[in-house]
């Protein structure tokens, strides 16, 4: 029998800024899910990262279920409640409309769903980022799927020899394109490398030889980054599932591309570039220049539509090594300040008042002309 896991997050409030959930949110969160799940879900665990409240369901009703999605959807507005009530900032701040339509997809928090045949034995890991964009997923799923140094499965492994067919989204133009692993690799980082445009949105098996359909086996939440009433919306704070053993990715090999910090988009005021830092529940408060970018690692096995786990993955001193790393990153390009490449370019800024700025000033802005050149000088980007 099929079974999906949907994974859905949202920010519905926190304190004292962007830092870290409200304990009572997190509680009305969860006791709506238990007391309104009515046998539709087999399980659940909540969790969290810096200021998102997150939901793991495991259930038989597919992919976009309207009622799965408006259960997880009525969760985070009884949280909103307790957090209007109390105060905290930016409560409600992910939940766009004012009542569910039928599917939460595009009404403001992330979705990533797996609709999956489980194995004997289906162990999985939820991967939660804060302060980032969905395209921060690109370098390390490339690595798990892609690169045989992280990943030596896809070499000594017969069962990933023949690689995996990525799914890749261009954000802005609403368009996707599938790609097979290793034959197109080279076409395949020359998209994820703009990782503000093109995105990781799904990976698949390759079962072309054996006749059996493909396998979803990792999906990354995308869904803020889509045009919602006409307005591009921003970062995400994404969050992904990547299935592991037995034909996929070893759990070791699926954490490795975390045990070297890197550089991603949407720290303080999604405008500055910042260091990813693996982290466990205990560290994983945003403090430092509201940040720095974070992603935590829950491990999980599923059985009978039951979830075991989780595991804190990376509260390990295995990780030790990429937060300090991360830290040494984050005081040196925290000392450019406004200055690019620690500042996003001026087409990806966020909650600034460049467009204002720029509007100002554009009756003092004067044209360039060399000095007795007959014609103006152009400066292209």
């Amino acid at each position: 029998m099929k079974t999906t896991i949907s994974h859905i997050k949202a920010d519905i409030g926190s304190l004292p800024g962007h830092t870290t959930v409200y304990q009572p949110v997190v509680d009305a969160v969860d006791n709506y899910v238990r007391s309104n799940s009515n046998g539709l879900i087999s399980d659940y665990r909540i969790s969290h990262i810096g200021d998102d409240i997150q939901i793991t369901m495991v259930h038989t009703k597919g992919a976009d279920n309207p009622e799965v999605h408006e259960l997880a959807w009525n969760a985070f507005k009884a949280g909103t409640e307790v957090a209007k009530k109390v105060g905290l900032y930016g409560a409600g701040q992910d939940l766009l409309k004012d009542a569910f339509s039928g599917n939460i997809k595009g009404m403001g928090p992330g979705v990533a769903e797996l609709e999956i045949t489980p194995r004997k034995a289906e162990p999985f890991i939820v991967y939660m980022m804060d302060k980032t964009e969905p395209g921060a997923f690109n370098y390390p799923i490339y690595k798990m799927f892609g690169d045989p140094f992280n990943t030596p499965g896809l070499v000594i492994d017969q069962n990933m020899h023949m690689g995996f067919k990525f799914e890749v989204w261009d954000i802005y133009n609403g368009k996707k394109v599938y790609l097979s692993l290793p034959e197109d690799t080279y076409d395949l980082l020359a998209l994820i490398g703009s990782k503000g445009k093109y995105v990781i949105k799904r990976v698949f098996t390759k079962k072309e030889h054996t006749k059996l359909p493909d396998e979803n086996v990792a999906v990354i939440t995308t869904d803020k980054l889509s045009f919602i009433a006409g307005e591009y919306v921003g970062k995400d704070d994404p969050a992904g599932i990547v299935r592991i053993q037995s034909g996929l990715p070893a759990n070791g090999e699926a954490l490795e591309p975390f045990a070297n910090s890197y550089l991603v988009s949407g720290w303080m005021r999604g405008s500055f570039n910042g260091p990813m830092m693996p982290v466990g529940e205990k560290d994983s408060k945003m403090v430092r220049f509201d940040g720095p970018p974070k992603v935590r690692a829950l491990g999980f096995v599923m059985k009978d539509g039951k979830l075991n786990g989780p595991v804190d993955l990376f509260d390990d001193v295995a990780f030790d090594f990429a937060r300090n790393e991360a830290l040494q990153m984050a005081n040196y390009i925290r000392k450019m300040g406004v200055f690019e490449p620690h500042r996003l370019p001026d087409e990806d800024m966020e909650y600034t008042a460049l467009p204002r700025i720029l509007e100002k000033l554009a009756p003092k802005f004067e044209k360039i002309n060399e000095k007795g050149a007959k014609s103006e000088m152009k400066i292209e980007r």
